[in-house]
């Protein structure tokens, strides 16, 4: 009887331990959101999953979330609203508590709610619709600015410069581009200002070659296009080769190197909106080296992925728990110290901490923010 008891206590022992080395290998699983095929897939893609993996080798090092190893996996959404709902679903049916993403309101909107639905934290690098974060969806945060503030901006900015003269207005029709044109609008005629010229163009068009023409028929001095860098970049190439000399302005989705590629030289001179640049900050440092040594002179949005993934390991290890209503609460009454600086949320979900939007101008082949003295 006595050995027996002894055997039991031996076996018992290692079921224990097997019980813990199980423990320790815990995984815990995350999605990132690319937008590597369609329209939208642009230069930082690449720097993006880099910076994310960047993010979860990090916190892997330290010794993982809640004591639990962290394993993303990948989905591209296409930024296309069918696309990112499907995406959801299956990050959901793999078992993910927590989504870096997405990055494009045309998908940010609709796949939201599934989140909310199954109980998963969103957390967008680079969406800024409003909507996003107004339809009382408590799982769903961004660490970007909105576009009613970024539209503000832009309004007054083309007020106070252009108030007497031929002001345009471009879209595309998506989520992004049509939500920030009419934001700039609507601050436009708070000030008293109507654009010569409101319309949209089709996505995807390859020839704005009368529309140009009608511009500078309409004597147009100054066009604010807010849409992708594949149309901005094109429209801006092909007007300058018609000889318009009109002012461009447009917003955040065009500091990348593919709208510089796409348009050449003429990006010259174009004025724009966008989040502040964190890369010259000392907690980004370690990030920007080791993007560089990739290869990748880092563009903003990789920086910007980098702090969703460490704010929401932080308010997990803050809650104690992965469950969605606690971690939100933490997002919401915390501060966290990311690349970024130290940021933290509105009761919407909304990034707090910083001025969201900074001018800049492209000079060369890159952009720089603008001088306040011009």
């Amino acid at each position: 009887m006595r050995v027996v008891g002894i055997t039991r206590l031996v076996m018992v022992g290692l079921v224990v331990a097997a019980v813990g080395a199980a423990v320790a290998r815990a995984e815990v699983l995350i999605g990132l959101v690319e937008m590597q095929t369609g329209g939208m897939a642009i230069s930082w893609q690449d720097q993006l999953r880099q910076a994310a993996e960047l993010a979860v080798a990090k916190l892997n090092g330290d010794g993982g979330v809640l004591g639990q190893q962290v394993r993303m996996i990948v989905g591209d959404d296409a930024c296309d609203g069918e696309q990112a709902v499907a995406l959801a679903k299956k990050f959901i049916s793999e078992g993910v508590v927590f989504v870096a993403g997405h990055q494009c309101s045309d998908a940010s909107i609709p796949a939201a709610p599934v989140y909310a639905e199954a109980g998963i934290l969103m957390i967008s690098p680079v969406s800024t619709n409003p909507t996003l974060t107004d339809g009382g969806l408590t799982n769903v945060f961004r660490v970007v600015g909105r576009d009613d503030v970024q539209g503000a901006m832009a309004g007054n900015y083309l007020a106070d410069r252009w108030r007497d003269r031929q002001i345009a207005i471009l879209h595309d029709g998506t989520p992004y581009a049509q939500g920030l044109a009419d934001e700039t609008r609507k601050q436009l005629d708070a000030r008293g200002v109507t654009a010569a010229l409101h319309e949209q163009v089709e996505r995807g068009a390859v020839d704005y070659g009368d529309l140009v023409d009608r511009m500078q028929g309409a004597g147009i001095d100054v066009v604010y296009f807010p849409g992708r860098d594949p149309e901005v970049g094109l429209f801006i190439r092909q007007a300058r080769s018609h000889g318009a000399k009109f002012q461009l302005v447009t917003g955040d989705n065009n500091v990348t190197e593919s709208f510089r590629m796409i348009a050449g030289d003429a990006t010259e001179g174009t004025l724009l909106t966008s989040y502040p640049d964190p890369r010259a900050k000392p907690e980004a440092a370690e990030l920007v080296a080791e993007l560089r040594a990739r290869q990748f002179p880092p563009d903003l949005p990789p920086l910007y992925m980098y702090a969703t993934i460490q704010v929401w390991a932080q308010a997990v290890e803050k809650a104690g728990t992965f469950e969605v209503a606690a971690v939100s609460a933490v997002l919401r009454d915390e501060d966290f110290d990311t690349v970024l600086g130290r940021i933290g949320f509105d009761d919407k979900g909304d990034v707090t901490g910083y001025e969201p939007f900074v001018w800049y101008v492209w000079k060369g082949d890159t952009y720089v923010p603008v001088d306040p003295a011009e």
